[in-house]
């Protein structure tokens, strides 16, 4: 049964994006010497795989080069994740604090105003003087 080369690097124990890195990195013969090295220590053992250098050259030539083949490790792209959540948990605490902000201005303005300087005057009512009416007759 054909093997992937994510499933043989799995069958190995070695994270493939990690390693696709490693060997962008490395000069083309000495990439082919460790994939081929890789492939050599497969489970299924290497009668299995008699051309191991000729298949690892095959998939080191797929591999991206020059400056921008620097593929990020796992951890790297975890802790751009990381950085994702607590941005997105800045701006759920800055909506929840101005929602909060507003009710409390809301209901700021709707409270009576308190009399600071009169403790005795509880309603408007009571401060104002008391004027009779003129009755219709007159």
């Amino acid at each position: 049964m054909p093997l992937s080369v994510l499933s043989a690097l799995a069958r190995l124990d070695v994270d493939p994006w990690q390693e696709a890195a490693e060997l962008a990195r490395l000069p083309g013969e000495t990439a082919i010497q460790r994939l081929a090295s890789l492939i050599r220590t497969l489970p299924d053992g290497p009668s299995t795989h008699p051309d191991s250098k000729t298949i690892a050259a095959r998939l080191i030539a797929f591999l991206p080069r020059g400056p921008c083949s620097v593929v990020p490790p796992h951890e790297a792209l975890l802790a751009v994740g990381a950085v994702a959540q607590s941005r997105a948990l800045v701006v759920y605490m800055t909506i929840f604090m101005v929602f909060m902000l507003g009710a409390q201005l809301f209901l700021a303005g709707r409270q009576p105003p308190e009399h600071v300087g009169h403790p005795h005057v509880s309603t408007v009512d009571e401060a104002l003087p008391k004027v009779p009416l003129p009755k219709s007759g007159q």
